[in-house]
């Protein structure tokens, strides 16, 4: 019973889903895959998935969602003028890891603020779900900064991120957005382990496969 009616709310959700949603879609998968690559043109499909997204998530209510999407946006300028900026210089931006006490402050202070800003939302707004709206909008605000910097944990966050968005786009019928991001998930991982071989190369001084590109100077459009 449980998959026919999961079924059923796919399709209408499906046919009644806008163009818009469908592109969101597409850019932000675009913007995934280059990422993985190390493309800076990741940054452009970034930016206009998310232009799209701000729309979309304020129309259904998810208002702290909305507001990760202005985030978002001067996050794709700042990550593709990080990743230009280096790409020409000796001391290109390579991939590397945070240490453990940053990590901490980090999850502790996301922890935190989530309590507090859904604590605000659920008295003071009509929020859905303020509490996880909260804390993915936080999460994903850190997450997206580690990807300008190419802090390779970044990865290991966003699966955590995107398993709590799921339920979340499903909550508000993004049905599409949150199938997109169970690919997410999947992607993420691979995209872990594409950095992490990187980032052994680069710590060993080895180059790519090719041997003809090292691992630092890998940032193209």
């Amino acid at each position: 019973m449980f998959d026919q009616d999961f079924t059923s709310a796919i399709s209408a959700s499906i046919n009644a889903m806008s163009s818009w949603e469908i592109a969101a879609v597409v850019l932000a998968l675009s913007y995934l895959l280059l990422a993985m690559r190390e493309k800076i043109s990741c940054w452009y499909a970034a930016f206009a998935s998310t232009a799209i997204y701000l729309f979309l998530f304020w129309d259904v209510s998810l208002l702290m969602e909305s507001a990760l999407q202005v985030f978002y946006l001067v996050m794709a300028v700042f990550g593709w003028w990080q990743w230009r900026s280096h790409r020409d210089k000796q001391q290109d931006l390579k991939i590397h890891r945070w240490p453990l006490k940053t990590h901490f402050l980090v999850l502790t202070s996301v922890s935190g603020l989530t309590l507090l800003l859904g604590y605000i939302l659920e008295n003071t707004t009509n929020a859905a779900l303020p509490y996880l709206d909260s804390f993915t909008t936080l999460g994903a605000m850190v997450t997206t900064y580690m990807v300008t910097r190419k802090v390779l944990e970044n990865w290991i966050y966003w699966i955590l991120v995107d398993g709590v968005s799921i339920y979340l786009y499903m909550d508000r019928g993004l049905y599409l957005t949150a199938a997109l991001f169970l690919l997410y998930v999947i992607l993420v991982i691979v995209g872990f382990f594409q950095w992490y071989a990187i980032y052994k190369n680069d710590k060993s001084g080895k180059i790519f496969d090719s041997g003809t590109v090292p691992v630092n100077q890998n940032i193209t459009a």
